[in-house]
């Protein structure tokens, strides 16, 4: 009669741990797939992060050279001409397809900043369907002779 016992109870032990493995790979499956979402998506986040600053800096650029043609030929100074340098940093912002603002500050300097979205390839089942990433730069305008600033 022990012996019954002993194979009732360890029927009934078995019985109880059954199913238990699938619920664990259920969850360890989810868990990794959230971690190569993670992965994936931070990485997609921090290149879209750089193609804006890299923008941003392209289209100051661009901006930054429209001078002020009179003044700098004649030597009296730099100065960034603010209407087509604002029109040519806003025309490469729209050529690149990123949306952004253009400022001229103090005559000389061309700040860009730009915004774009970074749609998840992984993350939407966690409801994070896309990211804003932002990117600024600026170019200023100088004299130089000789390598130094005047």
């Amino acid at each position: 009669m022990a012996t019954g016992l002993r194979r009732k109870i360890h029927h009934l032990r078995r019985a109880g741990e059954r199913g238990s493995v699938s619920i664990w790979l259920a969850t360890a499956s989810f868990v990794m797939i959230i971690l190569v979402g993670l992965a994936v998506d931070l990485s997609g986040q921090v290149h879209a992060q750089q193609h804006a600053r890299d923008v941003a800096a392209q289209a100051a650029r661009a901006g930054g050279q429209q001078l002020q043609a009179p003044k700098a030929i004649r030597g009296q100074g730099a100065y960034a001409n603010s209407s087509q340098a604002a029109a040519a940093a806003s025309s490469y912002l729209a050529a690149s397809g990123l949306t952004g603002n253009v400022s001229i500050q103090g005559g000389n300097t061309v700040v860009v900043t730009t915004t774009e979205r970074y749609p998840t390839k992984f993350l939407g089942i966690i409801g994070l369907n896309s990211m804003t990433v932002k990117g600024q730069a600026e170019s200023r305008v100088v004299r130089a002779v000789g390598g130094g600033e005047r």
